[in-house]
Order: C-alpha cells, then structure tokens, then sequence
C-alpha cells in the first residue's frame, strides 16, 4: 500500500504507487468520468464556445442515479422551483469540472508511467503534482469516496457494522478501497498544508 503523499519543495505533492494502486485511481476516475457523462446533463454535441456560454438548457430535476444526486444535492431542499432552476444553470458545469478532475489524475498516472496494461509485477509510479494538481486530485478523491460510500450505504458511526464485516463479503473489499481513499485524501492535505 502506497504511504501516502510527501510535499513537494516548490509546493504541490508527490506520492510512489505500486502498479495495481496507480491501475486501480485510474479504474476508479474513468468510471467516474463514465457516471458523469451517461446523463443528459452532458451536453453530447459540440457547440461553439460562444453559444454554449448562452446556452441554460441544463436538467431541472435531480438525477436518478443515487450517486449522482449525492454529488449533485439540491442547492434549496425548501423550494423545488429554485433548486430546479440553480440546477438549470450549474450541472452541467459542475458535472464537466468533476470529469475533467479525473481526468487529470488519469493523465498525471499515465504521464509518470502508468501503461495501459498493468502487468509488470514490480512496477512503481512516482506521481509529482502542482498545487493545482493536488486540488484537482484531492476533489476527485472526495467525488470517489461519495460514489463508494452511496454504494455501499455507508453512514455515520457505522464504522463497527464496517469493522465486523466478514472478508468473504465482496463489500468488505470497497470499502478497504473507500477507506484507502479516504487515507490519500488525507495526506494530500497534510502535504498541502505543510
């Protein structure tokens, strides 16, 4: 298991993942990019750039998926007409940034060495990122945490229910990945605020 991530000189982090981890962020960040653009909130033609900044032809209603609708909560749980209309003029963008966030945790893995086929047994990537780098990761780790833990229907204080799960349960396994996530996360902070 990786140690985590280390703050770099000039700001930013860097961090040394085996080839499975390295081929298991960049599985977990395409299927995210996949969640977030098998909606019709992602616009599936292009436009000119001009006439998308005028277009607010964006969902209304909440998504169906339940992971989606917790990455995308209403922005008013009182008034559905507003909440309705933030929607209208902000998912599709919000849904665009979270992409192009795992995006660029793929790229970075895959600009340190990640091939497309990871069968190298003794294979090491050393990730280095920019302080914008790290942000754009440290928002797809929380992005990927929240599809795991709706998942998994993972609540507060339900670590014992988690820490009694026996191994032979496939859901054991997730969230071992959850909380791995949740530990990168936290020593990208670390490393970020040093």
């Amino acid at each position: 298991m990786a140690e985590g991530f280390e703050p770099r000189r000039r700001g930013g982090a860097l961090a040394t993942f085996s080839g499975f981890e390295a081929d298991l962020l960049r599985s977990l960040a395409s299927q995210l990019i996949e969640l977030l653009r098998n909606e019709a909130a992602v616009p599936t033609t292009e436009i000119d750039p001009f006439e998308a900044l005028l277009d607010f032809s964006g969902p209304t209603t909440a998504p169906e998926d339940p992971v989606l609708a917790r990455l995308f909560p209403p922005a008013d749980r009182e008034d559905d007409d507003a909440a309705g209309e933030f929607r209208r003029y902000t998912e599709t963008d919000l849904r665009s940034g979270k992409a192009g966030n795992a995006g660029l945790l793929i790229d970075a893995l895959e600009e340190a060495g990640l091939p497309g086929e990871v069968d190298e047994p003794g294979l090491f990537i050393d990730v280095e990122l920019s302080p914008e780098e790290a942000m754009a990761w440290l928002k797809c780790f929380t992005d990927m945490r929240l599809a795991l833990a709706t998942r998994l229907g993972i609540e507060d204080d339900d670590e014992d229910f988690w820490d009694t799960l026996p191994d032979e349960d496939p859901r054991s396994h997730v969230h071992d990945i959850y909380d791995w996530l949740g530990f990168l996360q936290e020593t990208l902070v670390r490393a970020l605020s040093r």
